[in-house]
Parts: C-alpha cells; structure tokens; sequence
C-alpha cells in the first residue's frame, strides 16, 4: 500500500487523541534538511541565546522529519539529520512550519499499576520537566535508512535510569497522539517490579552514571495534569491510560 506523504496531519485523528497502529517506518534522507538551510542565521543567533543561558547544552546530532503519512498499515515518514540547534529553534517557533517531530516514549509500568516518569535535572534542555525516559531519534538509531524505535527507546531507558526494557513484557505496535507538529510514539512495558522498587533502581543508576542529566524518579498513580511539572507530550498519555477502559490486557 502507498501512503502519500505530506507536510500536514490533514486526516489525522485530532490533536492529543490517542489512536493504535502496527508498524512506524521513518526513512531518512541523504543532505541537510531545507529547514535548517533556510533558517541557518536565526538558527545560529538563537543557538547563542541557549548557551549563554546554559552553557551545558551539547549542539549533537539529531532527527528531524520532512514529510509523514498516516495509512492503514502505519505511520511512514521522511526525514533528515539535523543539529540540535536547529531543533532548539523550530520547537520555538509558534506554527513550527517546514519540520515535524517524532519521538518516542517507552512508557514504564509497575507490577502495582504505577507509571514510572523521571525528572530532568537543571543542566538539561527541558530542566525540571517530568515525562519517560526518552530522547529524540539519533544517527545511532538509524539501521538500514531507517530510524529504530526500539534500539531508541532501549538505549535512551538504559543510559538514563540503568533499567533494560529487555526485563519487561512490551504492548504490540505503537500508540500514538500528536500535538503542534511533534508526533508521540509510545509502548507500555511492564515490568515485574513495584514502582518503589523501579525507582530504588533508578536512583542507584544515578550515584555511578556518567551522564547527570535526571534529577530523579517519580511514580505516576492519577491522570492529574498539576500532579508534576509535565512536559506536555505526557498529558494525552496519562489520560488514555488512567481513562476507564483504556488500558490494553
């Protein structure tokens, strides 16, 4: 089947709904993205304003994608490598036209029900926000031209909390919800583990990594949007999953 490929969700569910599909195929293209060719002066300007207001920030590598479609086999999507800088500037422009953002979030879920969330520490980018362990998609999760969501959100859970989602039971395919050009991609895994007991081990992770970019560890019980500082890609989440009925046996 061939999906058509656009710079908008035209036909998409509405923004923050949660729907399923079965497969995500994002393909990544060769060169830079036009975004980040046009936009190279602002780009750079803005990027001065970031690190001098935190100079911890690491201008990396990351993916940002052109064109997405959404068809009855899954989403598909193309996209570009990318300097983070250029991400720091599109995410904060207010119609964030000429980029779209796909990430995903591995959703941790405790034997007593609770959803296991950490908080970003000052240094990081989006300092003191509460969401899953996750980051944006990087050269390293690219395999044969196409991201990896899983060799993503493995290495992301594993370098940030020590915790392997190889220990857990993962839903089948990808639940998804979108909001302001960036497209969350989510599984729940579960873990055999109370949440007291995933954020013990959390915490022990954090005395000897390396990378101090959490602050901590939370346990999510309620779909209560004031309960945390929330990066707004967690609120949909929270709500289809605390919501009567919405939780996959």
């Amino acid at each position: 089947m061939t999906v058509e490929l656009s710079e908008d969700f035209s036909g998409w569910p509405t923004e923050k709904t949660v729907f399923h599909v079965d497969r995500v195929k994002m393909r990544i293209l060769p060169g830079e993205h036009p975004l980040h060719l046009a936009e190279r002066k602002a780009i750079a300007a803005n990027w001065r304003e970031e690190i001098a207001a935190n100079p911890a920030l690491f201008d990396g590598r990351m993916i940002l994608q052109r064109r997405i479609g959404l068809g009855r086999d899954g989403i598909f999507s193309e996209g570009h490598v990318i300097p983070f800088s250029t991400f720091l500037w599109w995410r904060k422009q207010p119609e964030r036209q000429g980029g779209l953002h796909i990430y995903a979030y591995p959703v941790l879920e405790s034997r007593d029900g609770a959803l296991v969330a950490i908080r970003m520490g000052e240094h990081a980018a989006n300092a003191g926000m509460v969401y899953f362990a996750c980051g944006s998609f990087e050269p390293e999760d690219v395999v044969d031209g196409h991201c990896d969501p899983e060799r993503n959100m493995r290495r992301e859970v594993l370098e940030e909390t020590g915790i392997d989602l190889h220990d857990a039971t993962g839903s089948d395919g990808y639940y998804v919800a979108h909001y302001r050009r960036a497209v969350t991609l989510f599984r729940l895994f579960r873990f055999e583990l109370t949440a007291e007991e995933m954020i013990a081990r959390i915490e022990r992770h954090m005395l000897v990594s390396e990378d101090k970019e959490i602050a901590g560890a939370v346990a999510i019980r309620s779909a209560d949007h004031a309960a945390y500082p929330y990066n707004v890609g967690m609120l949909p989440v929270l709500d289809w999953y605390f919501g009567e009925g919405q939780k996959p046996r």
